[in-house]
């Protein structure tokens, strides 16, 4: 097994809302980053598998760092990850009184871009475009 640590040249980020309740911090990060292993497959690893051959789903390859920032940032961040086309999810204030995906894509589509209330957006790419992305944005307590 080699030893040295992995460096990735990609970077998975989600940037959340810095008034987010904590229980919609979780919420909207496990939605954030539950779309990126179909629309980017090359960030999922193999299965795992413990040592009494149980298997278990296969995960993230890399790690998925997790900042927060005010409304500010966040718009700006969207704006950015637009303007460089990065494969980019995003969840809504609107998101939090729907119940369902089908719910959720037309509160999504209801609105234009502009005018979204995002309180959370999360973001693959090169690192440098993530870093540029995220601007403004710190590490999650």
């Amino acid at each position: 097994m080699n030893a040295e640590p992995l460096r990735f040249d990609t970077k998975i980020a989600v940037l959340l809302r810095e008034d987010l309740e904590p229980w919609q911090r979780l919420n909207v990060t496990a939605f954030l980053v539950s779309g990126l292993g179909t629309e980017v497959p090359e960030v999922v690893g193999e299965p795992y598998e413990d040592a009494d051959g149980v298997g278990y789903l296969p995960m993230f390859r890399q790690p998925v760092l997790v900042l927060e920032g005010s409304k500010e940032t966040l718009t700006a961040a969207r704006d950015r990850a637009l303007s460089r086309a990065l494969p980019r999810s995003v969840f809504t204030s609107d998101l939090f009184a729907t119940g369902n995906d089908r719910d959720n894509r037309a509160a999504v589509r209801a609105v234009p871009t502009a005018e979204l209330d995002v309180v959370g957006l999360a973001v693959h790419g090169p690192r440098n475009a993530v870093d540029k992305v995220l601007k403004g944005a710190r590490m999650h307590p």
